[in-house]
């Protein structure tokens, strides 16, 4: 076992933890932080994505060695941002949410993207939200949903 000291969701914290223990589970397990999903346990499904030092990753794959002295940021970090707030928003407004299961990856591909660009292409939007599976919506609805926010953004 290892001191694995990170900054998770803006707070210096320290985990003793084996190096090789997956990010996920030392999320869910260790800091209770459940929205953090495993889906596939495979890297495919986007149900697990953090931000690691601003890039969007899969804690499925992230063994905690790489988490050293990283800052991680998951959907209860980014639920305590006003664009977390936008996000819901205008998720709820196009009805992109049906069981809920995906939808924390999602979010998190969503911030993802707002960061990234300032007016994306559809298909940079389908592509920034590719590496999520969702087996209720069809898609659609949460397309439907980035693109609101991409207007928002824009009018502003």
């Amino acid at each position: 076992m290892h001191n694995v000291s990170f900054i998770l969701n803006g707070e210096a914290v320290t985990v003793d933890t084996s190096l090789s223990k997956r990010l996920l589970d030392v999320l869910r397990e260790d800091f209770k932080l459940i929205g953090t999903k495993e889906g596939c346990g495979e890297g495919e499904c986007g149900a697990c994505v953090v931000f690691l030092d601003g890039e969007l990753v899969n804690s499925c794959l992230l063994p905690m060695n790489s988490v050293v002295d990283k800052e991680v940021l998951t959907i209860e970090g980014l639920a305590k941002t006003n664009r977390y707030q936008e996000i819901e928003d205008a998720f709820v407004d196009a009805g992109a949410v049906q069981c809920g299961f995906c939808t924390p990856g999602m979010v998190m591909a969503t911030e993802y993207l707002l960061n990234k660009y300032k007016r994306p292409t559809e298909e940079q939007i389908q592509e920034g939200l590719s590496g999520n599976i969702c087996r209720c919506t069809g898609y659609q609805t949460i397309l439907t949903a980035v693109k609101t926010l991409f207007e928002e953004v824009d009018s502003l």
